[in-house]
Formats: C-alpha cells, structure tokens, sequence
C-alpha cells in the first residue's frame, strides 16, 4: 500500500480511536436499530462504530479498483489497473454541539493507477471513472445547514459542486466516466468540476413543492487548485471567476403516499465567468455558458420484489463560440434484479456520444501526417455491465466497452478498440 494510502487509512482509524464514546445506551440501542447489520468490510469494531454515530460522528470508507485490458483495436495492446481509496468523517452538529440540522464534512481521496484511454486507446471518454488525478487531496471540508425541516438546504466550503448539481445517480451502474455521473461536456467547456476536485463555493437547495427541487450556486474558477502541489492547499491563489449554476429537479414517485413509479427530470444551465480562448482560437472570450437536461425514470417495478427496469438519459448543449464539445448525448437501461435470488445485481447497458465542435472539426481536416481526411463528428461508448452483489459491502462489476471513432479528438486514425475489465467495490 502507498504510503499515502497508509495515511488515509491511519486518519479514519485515529479519528475513531481518539472520539469520545459518551452516548446513553437508549441512543446507541436506537442507532442500532436504524442501521442495517454488516454493511462494510470492517464491521461495526466491536460496537465502537455505533457508538460513534450515536455521539453523532460516521466514519466513512471505500474503495475501488478498475481493471481492464485492450481486446482489439486501439493505440495498442495491454492492460491497466487504476484505484481510489477514500475516507472521511461526517459530524452531527445536533448530536454533538446542540446546532439542529448543522454537519460538517471531511473527506480525503487518493488515486493510483494508470489509466486505458490515456495510455493505450487514446480516446476522449474515459475507460475508467476512477482515473484522473492520481495523487492524495483533500476533496471537501464543507458545512451543511438545513432549515425548514430540511426543505432548504445550504452548503458552504471546499468540495465539488457536481456533488449537488448535474448528476445522474443511476449512471454509474456503468464504468465509463462518460456515463458516471456527469456529461463530460460540462467539465470539458467549462471551469465546473466533479469529484474528487474541489474549490471554495456555496449550494443551495430548495423544495418548492414536495416533488420539486431547486438548486444553485456559486463556486470558485481557480486552477491552481486542480494541481498536485496544491492539493492540500486550498487557500493557493489563483481565482479567476465563478461558475453560477441554476437547476430544477422534477422527482415523481419519490414522495411517501405518491403512487407514480420514482423518476428524476433535471433541467439546468451554469454560467463561467473567467476568460476562456476562443474556438478555434487564439483570441479570448471573457465567459461561457451551458445548458442540459437530466433523466433517470423507473418503468417497471416487480410487486413482490425488489426488482425494477428503469431508463437513464442526458442531453447538453454547448455554443461553438468557446467548447471543445458542442452536443452530448447519453441513454440507458438499467435493471435491478436479475437471475433467481439476484434481487440485488444490477444490469446496465448503455450508450453516450460526444460531438466534437464543428469549428473545430474543420480546422483539423488535412492538419498534418496521420490526421484523418476527414475527422469524425465525435466519438461514441457503447457499454454492458453486470454488477454482482456478493456482499452487502462488495460488488464486483465485469465490463464490457466498444469504443468508436476514439481519434475524434485527436485528431488521430484509431481504430475503433474493445475493452474487456472489472471494477470492484468495497465499503470499510
């Protein structure tokens, strides 16, 4: 194990050993109670875990590794391993200090590995969610407030603003970055970002109606913090704008007494306010802007079990004037219970494509040896995945990627690749 990983794991097993234990047995009986038995590798420590949530502290761990091969095609034949291992400590402020509906947040995230598309397909769309930044960070130090009863909900600090905005949950049934969580093309045209990267900001959230959310936001455009010499320096330097989101989140079906079959219906925009270069350059435009639109729909749910078949989707849009990916485009199904007695496995097949700008496609045409004739609009992911439920706390996923026109934005002839992999899951 990395030294850094070995680090991680000695921060959560510290925090554990050093808080305190002084939590009335009627609170620690009704913790127990809500939590489900055995859920993570390391079980519930001989009660002191309990005992923690009680005193109003959860301890949080997993981890993931994605290993996949080059089948056919591609830059090159061979294989690449890459994992994150990430820990971090959630306290209830009610619990501990009396402030009703207040959490703080720390969480650190470490990567290594080397990555597929990047060392042997040479594609846009990565092979490999857990691959990117592979170093140690701290990944959010956040307070989070609610109000209302929890119907307003506000969240201030350093974290990824995909954390509340953009995502499509049910999309990382699949391995693809592409498909898990967000459309590429918001962090690919603009200064938004994901997980684990984080900036100063604040959320917001509000529900209007019971089956109706509204999210916004403003978060730090700072680049220097994207660096690995900056990853446990939050306060480095560099800002250069904000990105403002706005978005409204339809959920039917997801409310007690609703008879609807669950669904989620995202309709949102973000606007970046820092200089950006033109496309094709060089010159520079002081903003950007984008829109999408978010689906994740149930339409089957057994009455006698747990098994349902739902439909997963996203489109984006984003001006020529200053993107690398104007369009975007992401469907999918996926099933949850599968075989007799799988109840818990989960089934995905899915595709995603990424338009590479018009603007840019055209300057690219005869740009120099080994450059297509004539490039590819964009380059596509067709993805099936099986998830095995083998324990509560571990999922192994076999994975099956065909990867189309992976040159598209590079500019580069690569033949059409077949990635072969597995992810494991497993929570602490």
């Amino acid at each position: 194990m990395s030294r850094s990983s070995l680090f991680i794991t000695a921060l959560t097993l510290g925090a554990a050993l050093a808080a305190p234990a002084f939590a009335d047995s009627a609170t620690i009986a009704s913790v127990k109670q809500q939590a489900p038995q055995r859920t993570t590798l390391t079980g519930d420590w001989g009660g002191l875990r309990t005992r923690l949530q009680a005193d109003g502290i959860t301890v949080r761990g997993d981890y993931v590794s994605e290993s996949f091969a080059v089948a056919d095609g591609g830059l090159r034949s061979g294989a690449a391993y890459t994992q994150q291992v990430r820990a971090g400590l959630d306290f209830d402020m009610g619990r501990i200090a009396g402030w009703s509906g207040a959490k703080l947040h720390l969480t650190l995230n470490d990567r290594r590995g080397k990555g597929l598309s990047s060392d042997y397909v040479g594609n846009r769309l990565p092979i490999q969610e857990a691959y990117g930044g592979q170093y140690t960070r701290l990944s959010e130090l956040s307070y989070e407030q609610d109000f209302s009863g929890g119907d307003v909900n506000l969240r201030l600090g350093y974290f990824a603003m995909g954390n509340d905005l953009g995502g499509v949950a049910a999309g990382c049934t699949f391995v693809n970055a592409a498909f898990c969580a967000h459309p590429l093309s918001m962090s690919g045209d603009s200064n938004w970002y994901n997980y684990p990267n984080a900036r100063w900001g604040g959320a917001l959230r509000v529900r209007a109606r019971r089956d109706l959310l509204v999210r916004t936001g403003v978060f730090q455009v700072n680049p220097a913090l994207g660096q690995e010499g900056k990853a446990f320096k939050p306060f480095a330097g560099d800002t250069r704008g904000a990105v403002l989101p706005l978005e409204v989140e339809y959920t039917p079906g997801q409310s007690p007494g609703d008879h609807a079959l669950p669904g989620s219906y995202k309709l949102g925009l973000y606007y970046d306010t820092a200089d950006a270069t033109r496309t094709p350059g060089p010159d520079p435009v002081d903003s950007r802007i984008g829109y999408y639109a978010l689906m994740s729909q149930t339409v089957w749910r057994a009455t006698d079990s747990r098994r349902s078949l739902a439909v997963i989707g996203a489109v984006t849009a984003n001006p020529r004037t200053a993107a690398q990916i104007t369009r975007w485009y992401m469907a999918g199904l996926v099933q949850t219970g599968t075989f007799s007695g799988r109840d818990q496995d989960v089934l995905g097949l899915g595709v995603v494509h990424a338009q590479l700008n018009p603007r840019l496609r055209d300057a690219l045409i005869g740009a120099g040896p080994g450059a297509p004739d004539a490039p590819p609009a964009g380059e596509t992911v067709v993805e099936a995945s099986y998830a095995v439920q083998i324990q509560p706390w571990l999922v192994v996923k076999p994975d099956v990627q065909y990867v189309i026109h992976p040159g598209a934005f590079s500019n580069r002839n690569i033949d059409d690749a077949l990635a072969l992999g597995v992810q494991v899951k497993a929570q602490f």
